[in-house]
């Protein structure tokens, strides 16, 4: 095991074959991003000064920020309808109670997600039907097609977990067939596309988040979108609205809410107009943050390319994906293997996650930790998960950062568990 004590700024390396190679250690963050534009800022500074933060204090005939928000975010995505919402697992909750989801009903997802996805599941009383993950890191289509035939589910909440995107052709289909309602969970695809359209444009109802770590940054913030004006409605009612549903940037006509305004309740869910502030001058940066974002990602994989033993999720050709996180498995990998990998690229700088963890460590829990959740058994992903390594790749970080960050983990990957301190 490496003794993180003895390294300071670089390391040498001792080979099997007896050569030595000396690797500096990595001095970056993997948790600061980029500061806000200047425009942010600016705008957050009149919001401050004008003590209108909640998003109906605007004065007569003046557009609130969060309206603004929803108007300009409901353009960039190409749907007809935007909720802007306090967090992207709020935005899940009520996307689930605006499809009418109710306790008892069950709700297909992927095994392999994050803990809002079947947290909020669970918030609105359903039970979670996990599905299957494939090696490229998206739900199991036969796995899929499979449980929607046999649970009677009605609805999908389809994480695109760590922005990796099934065949949504295929997931359209089985969806149409089965008449499973589609719900797209987007906190890691904002500005990736399937097929021409950006994520999110698939299901019946999408769900996105600005928190920190995602591609736009407030915090903590999401949006909901949809094309459909009776989930809008009744999800602008659930978001807390207090009647004035009319005050929103992308929301339905006033008669959509003639019949929910009355039978919907208050979530309490409206994102505020200091962090819609800041949020609209960043959608201006998001596509090309998103080619910005991708440049990093390939440096990474052409370092770990060739590498023995390491497997990398390929994607599907008709995906573009958002490259704000790094993948790659060690299928044959004991344990104990895994470990020291981590142990050993920390002590080179180099942040990895693992979700092989007997115990979860940040955002690494899985299925075995929700145990809010009914027990299912599920062996294709539990041994994807044993030998999954994550990674943050910030846009403060440059190509010669992911370069050096290759070339640790490349090293790392390839050398004997022997270090000398250089």
């Amino acid at each position: 095991m490496l003794d993180a004590a003895l390294i300071k700024n670089q390391i040498t390396l001792r080979r099997p074959s007896g050569a030595h190679m000396t690797v500096k250690a990595f001095q970056g963050s993997f948790t600061q991003q980029e500061p806000l534009p200047a425009a942010a800022i600016q705008a957050a500074s009149a919001v401050l000064s004008g003590g209108r933060l909640h998003r109906y204090g605007n004065a007569q005939g003046e557009i609130s920020q969060a309206a603004a928000l929803e108007e300009a975010f409901a353009n960039w995505q190409g749907a007809q309808f935007c909720l802007a919402l306090t967090s992207g697992g709020q935005a899940l909750q009520i996307a689930l109670r605006a499809v009418t989801v109710c306790p008892g009903d069950l709700v297909l997802t992927n095994a392999f997600t994050l803990a809002p996805v079947p947290g909020a599941i669970a918030a609105v009383g359903a039970k979670a039907v996990l599905v299957e993950s494939s090696d490229d890191l998206t739900i199991d289509l036969d796995d899929l097609e499979a449980k929607a035939r046999s649970s009677g589910a009605r609805v999908l909440l389809l994480s695109h977990m760590r922005g990796h995107i099934a065949d949504m052709d295929r997931v359209v289909d089985i969806c149409d067939r089965f008449k499973v309602a589609l719900v797209e969970d987007c906190a890691h695809t904002m500005g990736a596309r399937f097929a021409d359209k950006r994520s999110g444009s698939h299901g019946v109802v999408s769900c996105f988040s600005t928190q920190t770590y995602k591609h736009i940054n407030s915090g903590e913030g999401g949006f909901l979108t949809t094309d459909n004006v009776e989930i809008a409605a009744r999800a602008t009612m659930l978001s807390g609205s207090y009647m004035n549903f009319m005050r929103h940037g992308a929301g339905p006509e006033e008669a959509a809410y003639e019949k929910v305004r009355y039978e919907t309740p208050n979530m309490s869910a409206r994102m505020d107009n200091l962090r819609a502030s800041i949020l609209i001058p960043q959608l201006a940066d998001l596509d090309e943050n998103v080619r910005r974002w991708n440049k990093r990602h390939s440096v990474l994989v052409e370092a770990l390319f060739g590498v023995e033993g390491v497997e990398m999720p390929k994607g599907h050709p008709k995906m573009v994906r958002v490259g704000s996180s790094f993948q790659f498995r060690l299928p044959k990998a004991s344990d104990e293997k895994c470990r020291s990998l981590v142990a050993q690229a920390a002590a080179l700088g180099v942040e990895l996650k693992w979700f092989g963890a007997a115990e979860p460590v940040g955002f690494t829990s899985n299925h075995k930790s929700w145990r809010y959740l009914q027990s299912q058994y599920l062996p294709i992903t539990d041994e994807i998960l044993r030998t999954l390594f994550d990674m943050r790749v910030p846009l403060t970080f440059s190509l010669e950062n992911c370069a050096h960050i290759g070339r640790i983990l490349r090293y790392v990957m390839e050398t004997e568990i022997a270090f000398d301190p250089a």
